[in-house]
């Protein structure tokens, strides 16, 4: 994903966090915040040290990436979004992640 698309300061994640609007399934947890200085969406990905080591974590990231790539196109514009993994994720496939991320932002109503 490009830089533009990407939220990396804790400012902003604490902004984000704050508003309280999350939704969560058994691998994810997403808090949104509705953003029109953007004209796409913007992610952030948090995944704690309770999933793993550093090769765990980073591939974990990978595949949420990957997984937003893919449903670029679905994901709703004007949205500044925070994905957190949680322990349960180690292990899942590619598929798995896609379809477990797809499932989280249709309980926030940010895919179409």
């Amino acid at each position: 994903m490009k830089k533009s698309y990407r939220i990396k300061k804790e400012k902003e994640f604490q902004t984000i966090i704050h508003a309280k609007q999350s939704y969560a399934n058994r691998n994810f947890v997403v808090y949104h915040l509705n953003n029109s200085e953007n004209p796409h969406f913007r992610v952030g990905i948090s995944v704690g040290k309770k999933i793993g080591n550093a090769v765990t974590r980073n591939r974990v990231k990978r595949l949420i990436r990957q997984s937003l790539f893919d449903l670029k196109m679905r994901i709703e514009p004007d949205q500044d979004i925070i994905i957190i993994a949680r322990p349960n994720v180690v292990g899942l496939s590619q598929q798995d992640v896609k379809s477990n991320i797809e499932h989280v932002l249709g309980l926030a109503n940010l895919i179409k």
